[in-house]
């Protein structure tokens, strides 16, 4: 049997201990192989047209120029599946929007702990990087669909998405007019991310975004995005939904928080008066949840492969029979309004 093709990446780091420490921890599983490391952009630049890595790491802090800069820059001309590395920042959203794949938070380098998950964590998403579909990156839209319908306040819009889905979520949010019905949103992301992801949508948006806390009620024009490490649900309180939050769950399709979790809590506690999304990820989280909302009379849409930056979720959500219609990215706010207007 033919051996797997490793990943060929490109370390870039201006650190040189950070440099080592993420080489060898790459080094560790066989199916990558480090053929590269650079100190900033310019070098990071050489070394891309000389070693033709498959994957790239690069630090968002770095001098000469900066990561986010270096990706507006060298993206358009090399396109390459990029994971930013970075400290708890906002500019890891800036660094998804100039078009990397995703992120892995900075570690404590004094922590063993600490150093052996990040390094887990950027081996699995080099491996997710290395299957992106580059061409998927969402361009400028339309102006916001102008709907001056007020929905049903017993309605509600669930929304789950992993690898590809900040800028996803934001493309698909940012055309919808501000009378839509209460959404609840799990984006796998870890914690204080979620916060920080839930804040720069509400300065983006003209909808009340947030960071769900448990007892929140949904609402129209209002988004709560679950928490980082804790499961969210819905469930019915009187003529209103409300969330609860669960951080003692074990994770479910490797994932707390878990689309499954929820799209199944809305599911039980909505029926018929809810649609679920499931948007570009790796894995088959949300399906089975996806599955049951359609069968509780639900309507559900699934992003295509196309538009999709891991053709997984929506893929596996589409075979099981859970998705009703599957579009493009940029389909899908006139897909959710056909479908509410019901």
């Amino acid at each position: 049997m033919e051996a797997k093709k490793k990943i060929r990446v490109l370390v870039v780091d201006d650190s040189v201990v950070a440099r080592e420490i993420i080489a060898k921890g790459l080094a560790q599983d066989e199916r990558i192989e480090v053929v590269a490391k650079a100190v900033d952009a310019f070098d990071a630049r050489n070394k891309i047209l000389t070693f033709r890595p498959d994957v790239m790491t690069c630090d968002i802090e770095m001098p000469k120029m900066d990561g986010i800069e270096f990706l507006r820059r060298l993206l358009p001309q090399y396109p390459l599946p990029v994971i930013v590395v970075s400290s708890v920042s906002y500019a890891v959203f800036d660094a998804l929007n100039a078009g990397a794949v995703d992120f892995v938070s900075k570690p404590n380098l004094g922590s063993p702990e600490q150093m052996e998950t990040f390094l887990h964590q950027l081996r699995e998403k080099i491996k997710i990087a290395a299957q992106a579909n580059l061409a998927s990156q969402p361009k400028a839209s339309s102006r916001r669909i102008k709907e001056g319908k007020h929905f049903a306040e017993d309605f509600i819009i669930a929304i789950g998405a992993s690898t590809g889905g900040t800028e996803a979520i934001y493309h698909l949010l940012k055309e919808l007019p501000p009378t839509m019905p209460g959404m609840v949103i799990v984006q796998h992301i870890p914690p204080v991310f979620s916060r920080m992801f839930a804040e720069r949508l509400d300065q983006q948006l003209p909808f009340t975004v947030k960071e769900a806390a448990a007892g929140d009620y949904v609402a129209p024009g209002k988004i709560l995005i679950a928490p980082g490490d804790h499961h969210l649900q819905v469930i019915k309180s009187g003529k209103h939904y409300q969330v609860n939050l669960d951080r003692e769950g074990e994770k479910v399709c490797g994932h707390r928080p878990s689309v499954d979790v929820l799209f199944s809590s809305v599911a039980k506690a909505a029926g018929d008066k809810a649609i679920g999304i499931i948007l570009t990820g790796m894995g088959y989280d949300g399906a089975k949840g996806l599955l049951a909302m359609k069968r509780k009379g639900a309507r559900t849409i699934g992003q295509d492969q196309q538009t999709s930056v891991v053709y997984g979720m929506p893929k596996v959500a589409f075979e099981l029979g859970a998705v009703e219609k599957q579009v493009p990215l940029q389909q899908i706010p006139r897909t959710l309004l056909s479908m509410l207007g019901r």
